[in-house]
């Protein structure tokens, strides 16, 4: 069994952590893992860091440098670089829990998926605000549209190689700066006849920094990824059915200022309705030609 991973890393320092625990993965003997990470700083910065994680935990470590301070630039970099049968990615703010690959592995072989989701659990720091640690906003899991997985995310997933070579995918470089390029990728995944399939036990964690522990960020994240879905709809849908999309996406958001409204004296239930509305907000606005929030 051999297994390529990408970390895609832009100046963080616990990308060493996240090797760390990539090198401490319960595996059978026979499976050869290789970490490919992709540098995206100008200059190579986070060669020092990877290179010495690779040395004091054994690790077979392929050290790319993708200069551009664009995520899709990184995350093709690592595609470009990998040989394995199959291939993951996980993020360079995450850990992965032991049994992490070996359970993606195990549900991809189960499902026959060409890729295969894991949970990444969000971590609160002590000042995070009680109803927001409460709600769990940050944590992240795969939405089943009629019981199917759409789309998926690059923090936590594996890949069937030949699934994605098959199909020509790239990630888009033009959203690899505002973020939703991971949305983007999965949709025109299943959109060629690809499966996406789920393992709950493939856990990754990642801790959430101050400044994302706040409800303008959530709200702010949440009305970029609206766009993303109404910049899909915008090439399914032409004319009087993307009018129609488009009045849909305002009154599902006029139902969650409703909801908010109705939750006043509840702080995590009223931003959870407001986060949502935000989503359909950056969908109605996508359809009607508002240009995408630049997030990163």
């Amino acid at each position: 069994m051999n297994v390529d991973v990408g970390v895609c890393t832009f100046r963080r320092p616990a990308v060493a952590e996240t090797l760390a625990s990539i090198a401490a993965q319960a595996l059978p003997e026979s499976w050869r893992v290789r970490v490919i990470v992709a540098d995206n700083d100008e200059p190579p910065s986070a060669e020092p860091v990877v290179r010495a994680a690779a040395t004091r935990h054994g690790l077979d470590v392929a050290y790319v440098h993708a200069p551009a301070r664009n995520i899709s630039v990184a995350r093709n970099a690592c595609l470009d670089a990998a040989t394995a049968q199959w291939f993951a990615y996980i993020d360079d703010d995450e850990t992965a829990a032991p049994g992490w690959l070996a359970a993606l592995i195990a549900e991809a072989e189960r499902g026959g998926w060409d890729a295969v989701l894991g949970p990444v659990k969000a971590i609160y720091g002590a000042d995070a605000p009680a109803w927001l640690a409460g709600e769990d906003f940050h944590s992240t899991a795969p939405v089943r549209t009629g019981g199917r997985i759409l789309k998926g995310y690059a923090g936590n997933v594996l890949m069937r190689r030949s699934a994605v070579v098959a199909r020509g995918l790239r990630f888009d470089e033009a959203l690899g700066r505002q973020g939703g390029e991971d949305d983007d990728f999965f949709y025109r995944l299943t959109d060629a006849g690809g499966t996406i399939g789920y393992a709950e036990d493939a856990l990754a964690f990642e801790p959430v920094p101050a400044h994302r522990a706040s409800l303008p960020w959530l709200l702010k994240r949440s009305f970029r990824t609206g766009q993303t879905h109404g910049a899909r709809l915008s090439h399914l849908h032409r004319g009087p059915a993307r009018l129609a999309q488009m009045g849909l996406a305002a009154a599902k958001g006029g139902v969650c200022l409703t909801g908010a409204a109705m939750s006043a004296l509840s702080p995590g239930r009223r931003s959870r309705w407001l986060v949502r509305g935000s989503l359909h907000a950056g969908a109605a606005a996508r359809l009607a030609g508002v240009r995408e929030l630049q997030l990163y």
